[in-house]
């Protein structure tokens, strides 16, 4: 199973600046093609010239998020419809910054996921713990949870098809990082529920860390034996520094 690893733009970039960031990133990693997959998620202006910059290459483009509707009156929201027809292949649902700034809940993501599966979208689901829950020791209650209620409800064969993501929410954007110990404890955690769901399947299925990766510790956070591949914040802005974890997820 090849790693993935994605970089998430979040709310940066214009979009007139992603022909030069595919310019200095291209180069760095057409040697990685039927290695490693790759993947870019943008803001949604951004995406259009992504999809063009990106277009017969090895890098995948995927969005940052979605509505559960197809249509209707959803004032500054964007449809699975709207990025199928973009070109757009991938989309994360349930990024912590979703759950805990914007208040998504499990059940929403759920909705979400259903429909990009419907649409033939490749969903990353994300899950994760808080700093406080982590202290008082319910990681594997959240993560159960989570995985219980925003993963589990779309079935086997779906969830066969799904991309999970951990990602330790205090070490989002902290500079922190969960040990490759730590990480790859959660990371069992989560096979373990799989396993319990689909059985053997569960192996087949990529699990991402996401939290402050960089190129120093992409490598031994990438060998964990859980670990298949990584969800990339600020490090994936500067094209250098991502190409350099995608050569480590290589």
């Amino acid at each position: 199973m090849k790693n993935l690893i994605a970089g998430n733009w979040k709310m940066n970039l214009l979009p007139g600046g992603v022909a030069g960031y595919a310019e200095r990133f291209l180069p760095q990693v057409r040697d990685l093609a039927g290695v490693v997959d790759l993947l870019v998620c943008p803001n949604f202006p951004a995406l259009a010239p992504a999809v063009e910059a990106f277009r017969n290459t090895p890098v995948a483009v995927g969005a940052q998020n979605m509505h559960q509707e197809l249509s209707g009156a959803h004032t500054g929201e964007v449809s699975g419809t709207m990025l199928h027809d973009l070109g757009v292949g991938w989309v994360i649902l349930g990024h912590s910054e979703r759950r805990h700034i914007y208040g998504e809940t499990d059940a929403l993501i759920l909705a979400k996921l259903k429909r990009a599966h419907e649409l033939g979208l490749r969903p990353i689901v994300c899950v994760g713990e808080l700093l406080e829950e982590r202290e008082r020791g319910e990681t594997e209650q959240v993560l159960r949870r989570q995985f219980a209620e925003s993963l589990a409800g779309v079935g086997s064969e779906l969830l066969e098809k799904t991309t999970v993501a951990y990602e330790p929410v205090w070490a989002i954007g902290t500079g922190k990082t969960a040990t490759p110990e730590t990480a790859q404890e959660a990371h069992r955690l989560l096979r373990n529920q799989l396993e319990e769901k689909i059985g053997t399947a569960a192996k087949g299925i990529r699990i991402l860390y996401g939290g402050s990766v960089k190129p120093e510790n992409a490598a031994e956070l990438l060998a964990q034996p859980d670990i298949n591949g990584a969800l990339v914040g600020g490090a994936s802005l500067d094209p250098d520094a991502f190409a350099a974890i995608a050569r480590a997820g290589a």
